[in-house]
C-alpha cells in the first residue's frame, strides 16, 4: 500500500487558531445540514432505473469531465487517450483501465487546484481510498472503485440518499421532452429531481446548430417556428410545460450582459435573416440582448427563477471544436461590463419584485464595482456564488471579501454545485460550508457580528438563501405533487 491520503479536519479554515477555531464550531452547526442543488448538469437519467450504474471508473470519473481531461490535455495529453469521443466517430482508447493510469500517473498536475480537491474528497468519503493515488497505486485503486460501483449501495439513488440531496435541478433544452423526469415521477422513487429552461440552443441565433434546435422547438410543439412571433408564442408554451413538471428556474447564457428592448418588426426581420443564413454578428448580439428582456417579462408572468450566466468566450479552441465537439474544456472568460448593458433590462423590470434574476460573472473585477451595487439596489438582482473558474477556496474568499459588504449576504443565491459530476456534489458542497464559516468566523473574531449572528448568517449561507432565492422552500409539498 502507498502513501496514506487523509483529510485535514480544518482544512480550508483560517491558520489564525482563534479565528480556525470559530469556523471549526460553526462549520460543525451546517455539515451535515440536506443539500440543495438548485443549478447543474447531472443527467436525469441516471436516476431513472433503480439499477443504474455508472459504468467503469473511467467513465465516472474521466471521460465526460471536461475539468479533468483540461489539465491533461494542457500537458500534451491527447484526449484520444482519454477517451473522448470524437465527431467523426474516429477510434479513441477504449481499455479504461490505460485511461485510468494516465489520470493515476498526472493526478500531481491536480495539487492546489478546486478539481483535485472534489477528487481528493470523493475517493475518500464516497469510495473508502485509503492511499494517494499515483501510478503505482492507480490499478489497485481501480479495482476498489470498480468492486463498489458493482454493489447496491452505489447505485445513483442510493448515492442521492446517502449524500442527503433535498433536492436536485437538471439543465435541460427547450425543446426536451423531460421523458426521463416523467419516469421518475412515475416510478415511486422519493427523491426530487426537477428540471431547469433552457432556450440558449433557439434564441443565440449565433450558438451551433441553431437550425436544428429551432426544427426540434418546432417539433416539440406541433407547429412551425417559422417567425419571431411564433418562437414567443412556442417559448411560452414550452416554459408552461415546464413549469407543470417542477421546473422552479430558467437558465441562460450570454457572451455578454448585453439587453436591448427591439420593436417587434425589428426583432422580426432578425429573424427573417437568420431563417435564411444571413443573420450578422451584431443581429445575433442584438437578438440575444431582446431576448433576455423577453425572457425577464415570461418570468415575472410565470414565477420560473431567471439566472443569467455571462462572460464565456464558448469553445476558444477549434481544433478541439472541430475533432470532438463543443464543452471540451476550451472554454475561456472575457472581461464583462454589467452597468450599462444591463441597464435597459433593470430599467424595465429590476424595480418588480416578482422577478428574480440571479446573476453570474467569470470577470471578478466586476463583483466590487458593479455586481454587488446592482445586487445591493435592485429588488429584483441576486448574486449567484462564484461561478466556474472561481468555485475554488480563493475564488470564495475573494466573493465573500468584495461582494458582502455592499450586497449583504441576502442579496445572494448561497451555492450551487453547476456540476456534471454527480459523485462530487457532496465535496463541492462542503468546500463552501468550510469557505463560509471560515468567512463568517473572520467577522466574529474582529467583534462586527454575535455568535448568535454568526450562526444563523453560516446557516443561510450553506442552505437556507439558496432554498429562497430558487423558491425551494416548500420541498414536501413538491414531493407530495411529485408523488401524486
Amino acid at each position: 500500500m502507498g502513501t496514506r491520503w487523509e483529510l485535514h479536519p480544518d482544512r480550508y479554515f483560517d491558520p489564525d487558531p482563534t479565528q480556525r477555531g470559530v469556523a471549526r464550531e460553526l462549520y460543525g452547526l451546517v455539515a451535515d445540514l440536506p443539500i440543495v442543488s438548485p443549478h447543474g448538469h447531472v443527467s436525469p437519467a441516471l436516476f431513472t432505473r433503480a439499477d443504474a450504474g455508472f459504468g467503469s471508473p473511467a467513465e465516472l470519473l474521466i471521460i465526460p469531465d471536461h475539468y479533468v481531461f483540461r489539465m491533461l490535455y494542457s500537458q500534451g495529453v491527447p484526449l484520444e487517450a482519454l477517451g473522448v469521443p470524437r465527431v467523426d466517430g474516429g477510434p479513441v482508447e477504449t481499455d479504461h483501465r490505460k485511461i485510468w493510469q494516465i489520470f493515476a500517473e498526472n493526478f500531481f498536475l491536480f495539487r492546489g487546484t478546486p478539481s483535485g480537491t472534489w477528487l481528493k474528497q470523493e475517493l475518500i468519503e464516497v469510495f473508502g481510498v485509503e492511499e494517494a493515488l499515483t501510478g503505482e497505486s492507480a490499478q489497485r485503486i481501480y479495482d476498489q472503485i470498480e468492486a463498489q460501483l458493482a454493489q447496491p449501495e452505489f447505485r445513483p439513488r442510493q448515492l442521492f440518499e446517502r449524500f442527503n440531496i433535498e433536492v436536485l435541478a437538471t439543465t435541460d433544452a427547450a425543446s426536451d421532452t423531460l421523458a426521463d423526469h416523467q419516469t421518475l415521477r412515475e416510478s415511486g422513487w422519493s427523491g426530487v429531481v426537477i428540471p431547469t429552461f433552457r432556450p440558449d440552443a433557439v434564441v443565440n441565433l449565433d450558438a451551433p446548430g441553431w437550425r436544428g434546435a429551432l426544427e426540434a422547438l418546432s417539433a416539440s410543439v406541433g407547429y412551425e417556428v417559422d417567425s419571431y412571433r411564433r418562437l414567443v408564442q412556442a417559448l411560452e408554451q414550452r416554459r408552461a410545460f415546464f413549469r407543470s413538471m417542477g421546473a422552479q428556474a430558467t437558465d441562460h447564457a450570454a457572451l455578454t450582459a448585453h439587453t436591448c428592448d427591439l420593436t417587434e418588426p425589428e426583432a422580426e426581420a432578425i429573424f427573417a435573416r437568420a431563417l435564411k443564413g444571413e443573420a450578422t454578428a451584431t443581429d445575433a448580439t442584438a437578438f440575444t440582448g431582446h431576448m433576455l428582456m423577453e425572457m425577464a417579462r415570461m418570468s415575472i408572468d410565470d414565477g420560473l427563477v431567471m439566472q443569467l450566466h455571462v462572460g464565456s468566450f464558448r469553445n476558444h479552441n477549434a481544433e478541439v471544436l472541430a475533432r470532438f465537439g463543443a464543452d471540451k474544456g476550451a472554454d475561456i472568460p472575457i472581461a464583462s461590463e454589467f452597468t450599462r448593458n444591463l441597464r435597459p433590462l433593470l430599467t424595465k423590470y429590476g424595480n418588480d419584485a416578482r422577478l428574480a434574476l440571479i446573476l453570474f460573472n467569470l470577470d471578478e473585477d466586476t463583483y466590487a464595482r458593479e455586481l454587488a451595487p446592482l445586487a445591493g439596489h435592485y429588488p429584483a438582482v441576486k448574486l449567484g456564488p462564484p461561478w466556474w473558474f472561481h468555485d475554488s477556496v480563493n475564488g470564495m474568499r475573494r466573493y465573500f471579501d468584495r461582494i458582502m459588504e455592499t450586497s449583504g449576504i441576502h442579496n445572494t443565491a448561497g451555492f450551487n454545485d453547476d456540476t456534471r459530476a454527480f459523485p462530487s456534489i457532496p465535496a463541492r458542497h462542503d468546500v463552501w460550508r468550510r469557505a463560509s464559516a471560515n468567512w463568517v468566523a473572520g467577522l466574529l473574531v474582529r467583534g462586527l457580528v454575535t455568535m448568535e449572528e454568526a450562526e444563523e448568517m453560516v446557516r443561510a449561507l450553506a442552505y437556507e438563501l439558496a432554498k429562497r432565492a430558487y423558491r425551494l422552500e416548500d420541498i414536501p409539498a413538491m414531493q407530495s405533487r411529485k408523488s401524486g
